[in-house]
């Protein structure tokens, strides 16, 4: 099995973070987990990425989208993954 395409950055118990969870599982999609510093101030590595220190943020390899803010990363997996068959998203599943 080949490593999930798509990391999601998140903080442990974080109610955003939850909501994007949800709708990964909701349509299927493997995905990489990176729980990330607590301190506002110490989220370099997202910052790196989506420019923003804000969680939950995504890597989407397939797309080559990178985002932040639950509600747009919600709306992206919809659109972009929501009408297609599970065996027609690449994750390798039986």
């Amino acid at each position: 099995m080949s490593d999930p395409t798509i990391t999601l950055y998140r903080l442990q118990a974080c109610p955003f973070c939850e909501r994007v969870v949800r709708k990964l599982h909701e349509h299927g999609l493997e995905y990489r987990s990176r729980f990330i510093e607590p301190m506002h101030s110490e989220r370099d590595v997202v910052k790196r990425l989506s420019g923003k220190r804000t969680v939950p943020a995504i890597v989407d390899e397939n797309t080559g989208v990178t985002m932040s803010e639950s509600a747009n990363i919600v709306e992206y997996l919809e659109r972009t993954y929501g009408e297609r068959p599970q065996s027609e998203r690449g994750e390798g599943g039986v």
